[in-house]
């Protein structure tokens, strides 16, 4: 009898048995199953056993598999505010990361900075398309380099975890089950199995590049490996039927996949832009294809802190009636 685990939106459900698990795929089948013996994460739709077991529409033969070229790495999520996910290599295999993610890694895990996005590392890898992946790097505003850590050892693997740089929620995302191509904002990647092309997405309407929130360049991130994306709050997913639009604030987007059309649009009339607190512009993302969505942008968690922090010339004083005195009374501020 097999021990069943299930993901939604990084969050894991098991050790499950097979009826437990029939059941949850039945109440929820908008997520990912793993069990002992599956080389991946696969969708909940996709398990033929599962569908069988919870009366879901059973899948058509899946497609003969595909030729792979980034490395196969077992990992799981751990954490829910501030989360971290630890990746287990088998020797030889190698994960890649913006750098200041690492978190700890085990002895035999050697870490090397790479140019450019690491997709092309090793052999096979020319310095022309290493030096591609650099400028893509560079025009997206991150750094020429990236980190590589790879297990060295003859045998037995090793673990390395890479942590989220503010409160929310790690994605994990297969690129073979999205058409190998998710866009996303420039600062949301995290870190991937390596083989896994780190690019530019440029915004092709002009509305679009000024006021879309994440500007004229966005992250594309293309291959068939492991990805794990970082996005602050909470995470909702959205499937877009063909002309579904869905209207959501400009910070608030964290990746889509590569059919859906992002634009923008006014809030309404002048009163909505100058008043409503909303800014002056939505985006707009049309389907069809799947959104990923975040509660709590950076940029609006860094403005609440900025305004809340005791500046030169006085501050807002959030529930004190003794404003600034109370501030100095209870030890927060100094004269």
């Amino acid at each position: 009898m097999h021990t069943w685990y299930l993901s939604y939106n990084g969050q894991q459900i098991g050790p499950l048995d097979p009826a437990a698990a029939a059941r949850q795929a039945r109440e929820n089948p908008n997520g990912h199953v793993w069990r002992a013996g599956y080389a991946e994460w696969i969708p909940i739709n996709a398990c033929t056993e599962l569908s069988q077991s919870s009366g879901l529409p059973v899948p058509m033969s899946p497609p003969p598999p595909s030729h792979r070229s980034a490395d196969e790495v077992e990992y799981q999520i751990f954490g829910t505010e501030m989360q971290f996910v630890e990746i287990e290599l088998d020797p030889g295999e190698s994960a890649v990361s913006e750098a200041g993610a690492l978190m700890f890694k085990d002895a035999q895990v050697e870490m090397e900075t790479i140019f450019g996005d690491g997709s092309h590392s090793g052999p096979g890898g020319s310095f022309f398309d290493k030096l591609l992946g650099a400028g893509k790097r560079v025009i997206t505003g991150e750094s020429l380099f990236i980190t590589m850590f790879s297990n060295t050892a003859a045998q037995g693997r090793a673990k390395v975890a890479f942590a989220a740089p503010y409160p929310g929620t790690i994605i994990p995302l297969r690129l073979s089950n999205y058409g190998g191509r998710l866009i996303c904002q420039k600062d949301s990647f995290l870190c991937a199995a390596r083989g896994v092309s780190v690019g530019i997405h440029f915004q092709r309407k002009i509305m679009t590049a000024l006021f879309g929130g994440e500007g004229f360049i966005m992250q594309k991130l293309e291959g068939d490996g492991q990805i794990f994306v970082h996005a602050g709050g909470t995470v909702v997913e959205r499937d877009l039927k063909p002309g579904e639009r869905l209207d959501v604030d400009t910070g608030c987007v964290v990746a889509f996949t590569d059919g859906v059309d992002f634009d923008v649009r006014p809030v309404g009339g002048i009163k909505s832009m100058l008043f409503g607190g909303e800014g002056v512009f939505l985006a707009t993302l049309t389907g069809p294809g799947h959104v990923w969505l975040q509660s709590l942008p950076f940029s609006r968690m860094a403005g609440r802190m900025f305004s809340a922090a005791y500046q030169r010339g006085g501050s807002r004083d959030e529930g004190s009636v003794l404003g600034g005195l109370g501030g100095i009374l209870s030890g927060d501020r100094r004269f």
